[in-house]
C-alpha cells in the first residue's frame, strides 16, 4: 500500500500546481497540467491526469475516493469552487460550475457543462456537449432534468465542501500505522 500520492510532471514540463492548503490523500495520482485550489481535497484512489489538456480544481472542492478527472485536447476538465464529486464519479473534459454536486458513480462527458448548484444523481450519465442549467436535479442514463432543486435539497448538499474540509484536516493529522 502506498503511503504517499504519486505527483508527477510530464516530459513537456507540464507540472501539477497544488495549493499548500490542498489535501491529497495517499494513493492519489496527479499528473501533468493539474491545478488544485486552496482547501481542495482529493481522496484515496482518485486519478487526475492532465496530459492531453488541463484539469482545474477550484477552491474548497472535494474529489472523493476513486474519482477520475481527465480531458481531451481543447476540452479541459474544470471544477469551479465548492464542487463535490461523489465516490467513483468521472468528469472527462467537462465543466462543473460552482457548488454543484456530481453523485456517486456519475459520469460527465466531454464538452458538457453542469450549472451552478445543480445535482447530478448517483449513476447518472451526462453525455457529450449536454448543457445543464443551474439549480436542477439530473438523473438517469442518459441524464435528464427531473426537477428544480428545493431549498432543502440545496441546503443538504451545500454543507458537503465544509464537511470534507474538516475530514481533510483529520486525515492530514492522522498517523499511518505500520504494516501488520
Amino acid at each position: 500500500m502506498t503511503t504517499t500520492p504519486y505527483i508527477a510532471s510530464l516530459d513537456d514540463g507540464a507540472s501539477p500546481d497544488i495549493h499548500p492548503e490542498a489535501y491529497v490523500a495517499p494513493g492519489v495520482v496527479v499528473v501533468g497540467r493539474v491545478r488544485l485550489g486552496r482547501a481542495a481535497s482529493v481522496w484515496y484512489g482518485s486519478v487526475l491526469r492532465g496530459d492531453d489538456e488541463a484539469v482545474e480544481v477550484g477552491e474548497e472542492c472535494n474529489i472523493q475516493d476513486l474519482c477520475c478527472l481527465h480531458a481531451d485536447p481543447g476540452q479541459p476538465a474544470v471544477l469551479e469552487p465548492r464542487v463535490s464529486l461523489g465516490h467513483k464519479a468521472m468528469v472527462h473534459g467537462a465543466h462543473v460550475e460552482t457548488g454543484a454536486l456530481v453523485g456517486i458513480g456519475a459520469i460527465v462527458l466531454g464538452g458538457a457543462r453542469i450549472g451552478a448548484g445543480s445535482l447530478v444523481a448517483a449513476g447518472a450519465l451526462v453525455g457529450p456537449g449536454k448543457k445543464i442549467p443551474a439549480g436542477v436535479l439530473v438523473a438517469g442514463v442518459p441524464g435528464k432534468i427531473v426537477r428544480e432543486l428545493t431549498d432543502d435539497d440545496r441546503a443538504s448538499f451545500a454543507r458537503t465542501p465544509d464537511n470534507y474540509m474538516a475530514k481533510a484536516a483529520r486525515h492530514r493529522a492522522a498517523t499511518a500505522l505500520p504494516p501488520a
